[in-house]
């Protein structure tokens, strides 16, 4: 447990040996959800595994470049035919984690010994996001014969009578 009583992410891993080691390098692998990720369009479930295959190298300065792929199942809305659709995102990422990023600076923060990665996945998970999916590159729409439009006959017995405040155009006469 971490102060406070909130248990550990498993985004959040000890980068103690690597500060310690210039030059090291390691692997890992990690799946976990991550709620809450989506756009309008769509959205990754929440309680899905969004997994990252990455790879954790520790440069001189003190600074973790993170390299590798993050992918994560998403769901949406064809946007010509409206039905579901779900796949798979894949993102490569190849970011940077210093202690003391300077403002406007387009680096992760490394907090001490712990680097937070879910922010970085975050990123990568959403800019790869589609922002209007598609079922099929073909798809040519809504199927006219499963989706009738309903049209009305024009001597519906069923029509509402007219509003009588408009009564007085039909007195009206035009030359």
């Amino acid at each position: 447990m971490r102060p406070g009583g909130v248990a550990p992410s498993a985004w959040v891993v000890s980068v103690t040996e690597h500060k310690r080691n210039p030059g090291m390098q390691r692997e890992l692998r990690v799946a976990a959800p991550l709620p809450g990720l989506g756009l309008s369009s769509a959205t990754v479930p929440d309680g899905a595994d969004v997994e990252a295959e990455l790879e954790l190298e520790a440069l001189t300065d003190g600074r973790i470049v993170v390299t590798g792929v993050v992918r994560a199942p998403w769901t949406g809305e064809c946007r010509r035919c409206l039905e579901p659709v779900t796949d798979v995102v894949t993102a490569e990422v190849r970011e940077v984690f210093e202690p003391h990023p300077p403002d406007g600076a387009e680096t992760y923060r490394l907090d001490g010994e712990q680097l937070d990665l879910e922010p970085m996945v975050r990123d990568a998970v959403l800019l790869a996001l589609p922002i209007a999916p598609l079922c099929a590159t073909g798809c040519a729409g809504p199927d006219p014969d499963a989706h009738p439009v309903a049209v009305a006959a024009e001597d519906a017995d069923d029509a509402p009578p007219p509003d009588p405040r408009w009564s007085a155009l039909g007195d009206l006469k035009f030359d």
